[in-house]
């Protein structure tokens, strides 16, 4: 009986498929992971260290706020390697996508199209 949805089995099957799915495993984990615990560092250092954290740096200016602010950099710092990372993902993607394309189209692959 022909599939109507998409092929997907025989994709992730694929130890091409599974690479990129570790791939990406390796960088948006530990990543979320780093950006959460920064995040909440804040929140804790400023819950029980509110003196250290309340030193002045720059006139009225303190850690926290410099802390606070330096969130929104570590963010974009993540985005751009992101950026960086997908692009090595994006080339395995369309590698997988010439390999399932033997011969005939692999957006009829992809959509469960039988030859």
């Amino acid at each position: 009986m022909q599939s109507d949805g998409p092929d997907f089995h025989r994709v992730a099957a694929m130890p091409e498929f599974r690479a990129l799915l570790a791939a990406k495993l390796r960088f948006v984990l530990p990543a979320t992971v780093f950006f959460i615990a920064y995040y909440f560092s804040l929140l804790i250092l400023v819950g029980y260290f509110p003196s250290f954290m309340a030193t002045p740096v720059l006139g009225p200016v303190n850690l926290a706020y410099l802390f606070a602010l330096s969130q929104f950099f570590v963010a974009w710092l993540l985005a751009w390697l992101y950026l960086r990372v997908a692009a090595k993902w994006d080339a395995q993607a369309k590698a997988l996508l010439s390999k399932l394309d033997d011969g005939g189209s692999s957006a009829a692959l992809l959509t469960g199209a039988r030859r």
